[in-house]
């Protein structure tokens, strides 16, 4: 095991690396615990390719999990590198990879780390459905936007803290509808926008837009929305 791979102390829950760690062998398994994940993906896609270039950019994926997004912006021309906390996770995402002919570069690598490593390599980064599960939300934005180039966006989607978002993504998702395993989300780390918006300026990063994502489980689909009460998006940009 090479340093990159060298799980850190630090910025991590060590219940929440296994909690997903023990997801992993059913990460691809778009009718498996993941499939909401699995709905969501296309529209998280969808809102980077509509701001961001990705054919031919450098692009992060903080908290890759198994690669679901990994791969789709692979896909779409960028050059991937996708960093996550769980050797279960990134074994599975490199495994799928080599099935599916996708070239990624995956790491077991915090992204302070990787910051201090390569600071100013990435057109865009991405950090989609991890900010609420580290105890330090801002740090990792920070890292982030030293990793970004001037000019360079970051994706962000998280979920709010409201009443709305406990009564679907915790109650409704995980003990009415079973969509998630019990204990997935943790109400009290949830983020609300105006807080999002505060450390993303604190890393000197210039917010461009703030949009809803709903998921549908009766299509098990989700589409970007005006309403950010429960999941939400955010782009912002680096100076430059």
């Amino acid at each position: 095991m090479t340093a990159q791979d060298t799980p850190p102390q630090g910025n991590y829950r060590q219940a929440e690396l296994d909690k997903f760690g023990a997801l992993a062998s059913r990460w691809w398994d778009s009718d498996g615990p993941q499939k909401p994940l699995h709905a969501l993906n296309p529209a998280r896609l969808d809102y980077v390719r509509e701001r961001a270039r990705l054919d031919d950019a450098e692009v992060l994926d903080v908290g890759c999990g198994g690669g679901l997004l990994s791969e789709a912006m692979a896909r779409r021309g960028a050059r991937v590198t996708a960093i996550d906390l769980s050797e279960d996770l990134i074994r599975v995402a490199k495994l799928h990879a080599l099935e599916s002919g996708v070239e990624v570069d995956y790491r077991v690598q915090p992204v302070e780390a990787l910051a201090a490593e390569r600071p100013g390599s990435f057109d865009v980064v991405t950090c989609m459905e991890m900010l609420e599960h580290v105890p330090d939300p801002a740090a990792i934005l920070q890292a982030c936007a030293t990793l970004l180039k001037p000019g360079g966006q970051l994706f962000v989607s998280t979920l709010n803290r409201t009443p709305a978002a406990f009564a679907l993504a915790i109650v409704g998702a995980e003990y009415v509808a079973r969509l998630l395993p019990r204990g997935t989300h943790q109400y009290s780390a949830f983020i609300r926008p105006s807080e999002l918006a505060a450390w993303l300026r604190a890393a000197d990063l210039a917010i461009e837009d703030v949009s809803g994502l709903m998921y549908e489980p009766w299509r098990n689909a989700a589409r970007v929305v005006s309403r950010t009460d429960v999941n939400y998006l955010a782009c912002a940009r680096k100076p430059g």
